[in-house]
């Protein structure tokens, strides 16, 4: 990467990714300049490193610390939690936003990034992905630690995971679940997926552990709110008594795969990257 396309903005919210793809494009000899939403990043955090703080309603406050800053690409990462339209007080250029965005608000997730990212390009914005600044973010399939799906039942609810995963997304809903012993413990929605792990800790059966599936959402636009895997994953699957946490390679952030990898020795629980076509096929095959 070079500084060809000029600096790189990031739109960040909580976490480390946001803060991880502005220090590779510093190491690139890229220029950045972050937006810290506030509420979700931690201003403390960038400190040392190009960035405001605004609100998320504060729409013309926003951009114009982007063009000010010669931002020409942008990225949209980090944990957020979705406002409702009240919640936003937009002032009076994110209100014409918000006009501009319309239907996106009562659709999913997926679909309101969309709408998000498509205004931001009607401003002279390009919206690339964390992964394209940020090598290595989506692993290729396969085991990433010591452990494995220990027997077929759990390999079965792998399967029956990825099932729910794609119904859910189908409906633009949320991007993980649980099984265990062939049941659902539990479905992502608004909560995220630290949540759910700590629901489901408390509905867990006797017996052999569950699993946590992640999968992208069906025709998801990559750039935009892929699912993530990292040490508080593993630490909360391994208190919700999991025995290990399957994802979609090549579409799941890993974030900080050394610890993440180590956190899930370090519990027993395995970390699978998975092709979720050829997992399930596999069931034909038997």
């Amino acid at each position: 990467m070079n500084g060809a396309g000029g600096t790189l903005g990031i739109l960040a919210g909580g976490g480390e990714l946001p803060l991880r793809v502005a220090r590779a494009a510093q190491t690139a000899g890229r220029p950045v300049f972050a937006v810290v939403i506030s509420g979700w990043g931690d201003p403390a955090q960038w400190a040392g490193l190009p960035h405001a703080v605004e609100r998320l309603g504060a729409a013309g406050r926003i951009l114009s610390r982007l063009r000010g800053a010669n931002v020409r690409q942008l990225v949209l990462t980090g944990r957020a939690r979705r406002p409702s339209v009240a919640a936003l007080r937009p002032d009076p250029v994110g209100v014409r936003v918000v006009a501009r965005i319309g239907a996106g608000f009562l659709l999913g997730d997926d679909g309101l990034l969309r709408a998000v990212a498509r205004v931001l390009e009607e401003e002279g914005f390009e919206v690339v992905s964390p992964q394209s600044v940020l090598a290595g973010l989506l692993p290729p399939s396969g085991l990433l630690g010591r452990a494995a799906p220990p027997d077929e039942a759990t390999r079965a609810d792998i399967r029956r995971g990825i099932a729910v995963c794609r119904a859910l997304g189908g409906a633009d809903v949320g991007q993980a679940v649980v099984v265990q012993q062939g049941l659902v413990l539990g479905v992502e929605a608004i909560e995220g997926t630290d949540a759910l792990l700590a629901r489901c800790g408390t509905l867990r059966r006797e017996g052999r552990g569950g699993v946590l599936v992640k999968l992208a959402k069906p025709g998801q636009d990559r750039r935009l709110d892929l699912p993530a895997v990292g040490p508080d994953t593993v630490r909360n699957a391994a208190g919700a008594g999991l025995a290990g946490i399957a994802f979609e390679a090549g579409a799941t952030v890993l974030l900080d795969r050394e610890r993440t990898v180590a956190a899930a020795d370090a519990a027993g629980l395995f970390l699978l990257a998975l092709e979720p076509a050829e997992t399930t096929n596999e069931e034909t095959r038997r």
